[in-house]
């Protein structure tokens, strides 16, 4: 493994063939510690990992609570009439 100083990062470095050997656990550190990682092939970059965005837990029910219209609807049970849709109104 290499580890190479760039200005924006430390990203390590690491042969494609090692990086099967140990994806799993060298997963598990691109996670834990935020820091990428380029996997080479040939001293070829091949692929970079990275970890996951930053997103927050939100549960499923209610997620859309905030996007709700929640103004006066008027009469929802009753179908709208012909003047109603503009696309039925003769210019």
């Amino acid at each position: 493994m290499v580890t190479v100083s760039d200005y924006r990062w430390n990203m390590e470095r690491i042969n494609v063939s090692e990086f099967k050997a140990t994806c799993l656990r060298l997963l598990d550190r691109v996670r834990e510690t935020g820091q990428p990682l380029e996997i080479l092939k040939n001293g070829k970059p091949l692929a970079v990992v990275q970890p996951p965005a930053h997103t927050r837990n939100r549960a499923g029910f209610g997620a859309m609570k905030a996007s709700l219209f929640t103004g006066p609807l008027g009469d929802v049970v009753t179908p709208a009439g012909d003047s109603h849709w503009e696309a039925l109104r003769k210019k």
